[in-house]
C-alpha cells in the first residue's frame, strides 16, 4: 500500500529579528528567513513540532 504524502503550506507572517536563538534557528530550519515567504512542507511529527514552536510567526494552511 502506497501513502499519500501530504503536506502543509507554511508563509511567515513575522520577523525573527529580536526573538530568541532558538526560534530564529526554526524558521531557517523550515526555509523561512524573510516575510512573506512560503514553503510547502511534508507533514511529519518534526515538521509539526518546529510549527509549533514558531506558530506566533507563521501561517499554516492544509
Amino acid at each position: 500500500m502506497s501513502e499519500a504524502k501530504t503536506t502543509v503550506r507554511v508563509t511567515q507572517i513575522a520577523s525573527g529579528n529580536g526573538r530568541k536563538p532558538g526560534q530564529q534557528a526554526t524558521l531557517i530550519g523550515l526555509g523561512l528567513n524573510k516575510i512573506g515567504r512560503t514553503r510547502e512542507l511534508q507533514d511529519t511529527p518534526s515538521v509539526r513540532g518546529m510549527l509549533r514552536k514558531v506558530a506566533h510567526l507563521i501561517k499554516v494552511e492544509g
